[in-house]
């Protein structure tokens, strides 16, 4: 429930508001926008009655939550959030955020060559397995530690924000420590301990849509980090399970769509997931784009014939430049950008010097 003030509502009459839910018994957060300020009502499960609130001063009108998550909806919070991240890229404002790079962390060679050609072309955002999760137990499963240390590296060299993902939660203090996003992976959507433990980390977090997940299971699992304090959450749509086999993944569009008329949070799209082959990715960024995606999200790696990992729907760098001038037309076409970095970072990180 919202309890929604009125325009010029003073501090003691939000604070009074505050006050009386809690004294009713639930949690209560303050939610300041750009025209007025309203105070969410947390830990209701049914329908509250608000004859109470109602006849508060300063209170314009009382808002009853329809969806089972609350906070991550746009009823709750109408303006869109933005992430911000150290270099000064901002997810989810006007301009479009390129995130690229190998699926996993293979060498300090492979990392920070691909880094720095990514950068050039114009990405902000540095991804880059260093646990990996895959369906083979004899698959090559990252560097562990290693790999942040020369995610760290690559970051302090190029000024590229880093995401990579926490497998458990008892990975999540180890990978806050080195990345600037901490990314919860498809097969994890559903941890709900990893995203409880995600929500306490005080990193922005990139949750990627499950393979078999609906929108509202995908708004669920955002609701769990955000109820553990973290707001700055990320949305991922990478493709769900098809009956067809021409892609690896279907990757959903409508996702893009559906999450912007029912949440504030930022969504992006991971069209080398979703589409799962090489000539299948640069359409699908196009597309993604096109439909209103706040980023694109693409594994780009030196030479993808030998890459540990998903090598199939990697791109070459001389592919990635090519992508990114087409879906910088398309960006500027629908009024967008693309978001460039405002600084370069170079203090030292867990372990890494």
């Amino acid at each position: 429930m919202l309890v929604v003030m009125k325009h010029g509502a003073t501090g003691e009459e939000i604070d009074r508001v505050a006050e009386t839910i809690r004294e009713m018994g639930y949690e209560a957060e303050p939610i300041p926008g750009r025209q007025r300020t309203a105070v969410g009502l947390i830990g209701n499960d049914g329908r509250v009655d608000d004859g109470r609130l109602r006849v508060l001063p300063g209170v314009q009108r009382i808002i009853h939550v329809s969806q089972p998550y609350k906070q991550v909806s746009r009823e709750w919070k109408p303006d869109d959030t933005v992430v911000e991240l150290p270099n000064g890229v901002r997810v989810g404002g006007p301009d479009v955020v390129l995130i690229a790079g190998p699926c996993s962390v293979e060498s300090e060679e492979q990392i920070m060559d691909t880094a720095r050609r990514v950068r050039a072309a114009g990405a902000t955002i540095l991804r880059g397995g260093a646990f990996k999760p895959r369906t083979s137990p004899y698959s090559f499963q990252g560097l562990g530690e290693r790999g942040l240390e020369l995610l760290a590296l690559a970051r302090r060299e190029t000024g590229l924000a880093v995401v990579t993902e926490a497998l458990g939660p008892e990975d999540v203090e180890l990978v806050a420590g080195y990345t600037d996003i901490i990314q919860i992976g498809a097969r994890s959507m559903q941890n709900y301990p990893l995203l409880r433990e995600a929500g306490r980390a005080g990193k922005p977090i990139l949750l990627k849509r499950g393979m078999g997940s609906t929108i509202k299971e995908l708004l669920l699992a955002a609701e769990y980090i955000v109820l553990e304090g973290e707001s700055r959450v990320i949305l991922c749509e990478r493709g769900v399970r098809s009956f067809d086999h021409h892609a690896r993944n279907l990757l959903d569009l409508t996702a893009i769509a559906s999450v912007q008329e029912l949440s504030h949070l930022p969504i992006i799209a991971d069209p080398a997931h979703g589409t799962g082959h090489r000539d299948k990715v640069v359409p699908m960024a196009r597309a993604a784009v096109a439909a209103g995606a706040d980023g694109v999200m693409v594994e780009v790696h030196p030479e993808p014939a030998s890459a540990l990992s998903d090598g199939a729907q990697s791109l070459t760098p001389d592919q990635y430049d090519e992508m990114v001038v087409e879906v910088t037309a398309i960006a500027r076409a629908i009024g967008r950008g693309i978001a460039r970095a405002t600084e370069v970072r170079t203090e030292s990180v867990a372990a890494g010097g």
